[in-house]
């Protein structure tokens, strides 16, 4: 595998090998021993799947307490993936770094704890796996505003509709989010 730094320190690009023939292809997505060998040693404890349409924004959420890291892919189609740093003591604060994760590039995306996490779907009947660090937990989740000016987020929105939920149209600015210390 390999690993690719982004603009700011946490989130990680990671290009998994590919062994591919006539017949299709086979990746690990996931081998916890690699994994640590390349200094992402995380243990996951919950696996979840969705799958949206093109134009759907779905973010951008975060626990705390109780985070969660994130190890998020996509297996059919494509979205514009994006973390925020969240950690009032990093010099990094509120800034964003954003992918295109898709299934012809097989990348994947490490969201640290600490981070609000969110992505745009551009292609039809996408699939979005990730893998969490943390449960669930409905009563710690906060969700900051994907529209905050303060962040700019570039979102290739271009001729999409944007379909987004009631919680996800409700988000905190970055001035009025629960951020990590």
């Amino acid at each position: 595998m390999k690993l690719i730094e982004c603009d700011i320190p946490g989130p990680i690009l990671i290009e998994p090998r590919v062994f591919g023939d006539d017949r299709g292809f086979f990746l690990e997505s996931w081998n916890e021993r690699i994994f640590k060998e390349l200094g992402l040693d995380a243990g996951f404890v919950q696996d979840n799947h969705s799958r949206s349409q093109a134009g759907v924004l779905r973010g951008l959420h975060f626990q705390n307490p109780d985070p969660q890291g994130k190890l998020v892919r996509v297996t059919k189609g494509a979205v514009f993936d994006v973390a925020v740093d969240l950690r009032r003591s990093s010099e990094h604060f509120g800034k964003w770094v954003g992918v295109e994760l898709s299934e012809a590039n097989k990348r994947m995306f490490w969201v640290p704890e600490g981070f609000a996490h969110g992505f745009l779907t551009l292609a039809p009947d996408t699939d979005f796996l990730y893998k969490c660090t943390s449960a669930y937990a409905p009563e710690y989740e906060h969700t900051l505003a994907w529209d905050d000016p303060k962040l700019a987020i570039d979102w290739p929105i271009d001729d999409l509709e944007l379909v987004l939920s009631d919680k996800d149209c409700r988000g905190a600015t970055l001035a009025e989010v629960e951020a990590f210390a």
